[in-house]
């Protein structure tokens, strides 16, 4: 890989670095903000997206350091919209999961053919995994029967 590929897979991990790390705090804060009959495994399942945001963030930081980056120490943005309705919640999710696999994806162009077989498959195994995310946060928004995708 060479020196301009490898500053911007640097830059990369440290952005995605960011993203994850906001998904930690973001979950977090929503999994306080759930209310009603369905609060139990709602809360769980974003503690857990909390948890493995805090995973994903670490294995940024791995990928960075491996190529001699020194990893990020900020956090994406952060945007209290004071909706806490679960719907808005949701949504909010979605386009956050949309980032993150997307910024999965530029990374992806950067060292794919062979530039970097690690961090190729590690790109790939990462967009598998949000855009599993993505699937289940629209399968959450649909209505109850609803086989279409929600569209935002």
């Amino acid at each position: 890989m060479n020196d301009t590929d490898k500053n911007k897979a640097i830059e990369l991990l440290n952005k995605i670095m960011e993203l994850e790390l906001a998904g930690v705090v973001r979950y977090t804060h929503y999994s306080l903000m759930v209310f009603g009959y369905n609060r139990i495994p709602i809360v769980d399942w974003m503690k857990s997206n909390a948890q493995e945001g805090l995973v994903h963030a670490h294995k940024a930081g791995e990928m960075a350091t491996l190529l001699g980056g020194h990893p990020s120490l900020k956090i994406g943005a952060l945007l209290e919209t004071e909706k806490h309705d679960i719907g808005d919640i949701l949504r909010e999710s979605l386009e956050h999961e949309q980032a993150a696999t997307d910024s999965y994806y530029e990374l992806l162009e950067v060292v794919k053919d062979g530039k970097s077989v690690l961090l190729e498959e590690y790109a790939r195994e990462m967009i598998v995994e949000e855009e599993l995310h993505l699937d289940e946060v629209n399968k959450m928004l649909r209505n109850p029967g609803d086989i279409q995708a929600f569209k935002p």
